[in-house]
């Protein structure tokens, strides 16, 4: 069984569907962002970490790969042409659509209030800009690497519920909504976010 450690309404939530997906056992321990308890177990103190047969991986975008290639679901085989179109929208979704929200969060809340600035305007321009392209990368085909629902899919689909949730940006029109009501109605992403309500009240 795994153990994912972080609070489910971070990155932590990215894990927990990937999980849900590949239907996998999971326990998860709800630890704050730079608590001793986070610390101890991912050097930055960043939720998630995944403790995996005694070794713990850090790194939301990495440990989703890890597990699909673990379990050989969710991405293309390495080394194909598949699975470098698949890796070329997971870096686009980390630079371009979440670079704009956590940009945002660290001048928000995360950094002391002395080094914070204003540039949730800056933000918002570069969350439309990452739209449009978001669009015109996805095309007409039903996910990002194509015919399957694949790892950039659930980046996506995660930043786009942060950016909108958070920091009350743009919900995507046309066929970009159309794409994103799909990878958001997910039964497993119901699922982990269920999960980590659950856990958040018993922790309470």
């Amino acid at each position: 069984m795994y153990t994912v450690v972080g609070d489910p309404r971070n990155r932590t939530r990215r894990v927990m569907w990937m999980l849900e997906e590949l239907a996998q056992p999971y326990r998860l321990e709800i630890a704050e962002p730079q608590s001793d308890r986070l610390r101890a177990v991912n050097f930055t103190g960043k939720a998630p970490a995944l403790l995996v047969e005694g070794t713990a991986l850090g790194d939301s975008v990495a440990i989703v790969t890890f597990l699909a290639d673990r379990h050989g679901a969710l991405t293309h085989p390495a080394g194909t042409l598949e699975r470098a179109r698949q890796d070329g929208a997971t870096q686009f979704i980390v630079d371009e659509l979440e670079g704009a929200c956590w940009t945002a969060a660290k001048n928000r809340f995360l950094h002391p209030e002395d080094k914070r600035a204003d540039v949730e305007p800056t933000c918002r321009f570069e969350w439309d800009m990452a739209l449009e392209r978001l669009d015109c990368r996805l095309g007409d085909a039903p996910h990002l690497a194509g015919e399957d629902f694949t790892i950039p899919d659930l980046l996506a689909g995660h930043t786009l519920r942060w950016g909108m949730k958070m920091f009350g940006w743009p919900a995507p029109e046309g066929r970009l909504a159309a794409y994103h009501a799909r990878i958001s109605d997910r039964p497993a992403m119901a699922a982990a976010i269920e999960r980590g309500r659950q856990a958040l009240a018993a922790a309470s």
